[in-house]
């Protein structure tokens, strides 16, 4: 039987939980590198990820040391097309992560635009907030604007409302409606929860529309705004508490 997942002041943190925090990867990931063998907490190997932190605890990973979670902190970023986000890609290709300004915590995404989508991308130095923001029970709608090509009754669209097979996949209803066309070319505002990968391009492509450009505009209540491309704001911690029903932070190993 699985332990309970908590934590205590005697036991300290789990230290799947805690690398989460420390921005090092997501939960779930962050135990497949302590299955991996990567992890070391007071220099002995790490083989369970019910094994728990305390205050000053020195946990490494590849070797290298991992500083103490912070606080948690979420991060608008207005990636702009021909990045991809990962940190690093075996293709060589630019990454999200090398575009960012010096100075900031070590951060990972929340889900992912690919390679030619553009607009906005969250990332936050605490995995566990990425993947709660990730999961489809939050019902947060993802919304962008897309530009297609190709010939298309926009009545059509509404056939998306009731969710799609494709090819033996199905997906979720999505909404969708016609901002402006000329001609062949038209402007779309797509909202969809689920967000499969690559999702809007393939299910547009069904229809017969081309994606030539595809901009996320909200995640949830944080808005692209006017953030101009290739820029990062910090989203308030206020603001993040009062979205997210998080408790204000405090400070460990004090006291």
């Amino acid at each position: 039987m699985t332990p309970p997942d908590t934590d205590d002041a005697a036991r300290g943190e789990r230290i799947a939980k805690w690398l989460a925090r420390a921005g090092v990867a997501s939960r779930r990931d962050a135990e497949k590198i302590i299955a991996e063998g990567r992890v070391k907490l007071g220099g002995k190997l790490v083989t369970q990820p019910a094994t728990f932190v305390q205050p000053d605890d020195i946990v490494t990973v590849d070797g290298r040391a991992v500083n103490e979670p912070e606080r948690t902190r979420l991060f608008r970023f207005h990636k702009p097309a021909g990045l991809v986000t990962t940190h690093r890609d075996p293709e060589g290709r630019p990454t999200v992560f090398e575009r960012l300004p010096e100075g900031l915590p070590r951060l990972i995404s929340v889900g992912r635009l690919d390679l030619n989508s553009e607009g906005l991308l969250l990332l936050t130095n605490d995995g566990a907030l990425s993947r709660r923001l990730e999961l489809p029970s939050n019902a947060w709608v993802r919304r962008y604007r897309v530009r297609v090509f190709g010939d298309f009754d926009p009545r059509a669209l509404e056939i998306l409302a009731k969710g799609v097979t494709i090819e033996g996949v199905r997906y979720a209803p999505i909404e969708a409606g016609v901002d402006s066309r000329k001609g062949d070319n038209a402007w779309l505002t797509v909202a969809l929860q689920e967000g499969k990968n690559r999702e809007i391009r393939r299910v547009l492509a069904w229809m017969g529309l081309e994606v030539s450009r595809l901009i996320r505009i909200a995640y949830g209540p944080f808005q692209l705004g006017t953030l101009e491309r290739g820029m990062v704001d910090e989203v308030n911690p206020k603001v993040l508490r009062e979205q997210l029903g998080l408790a204000a932070p405090t400070r460990r190993g004090k006291g």
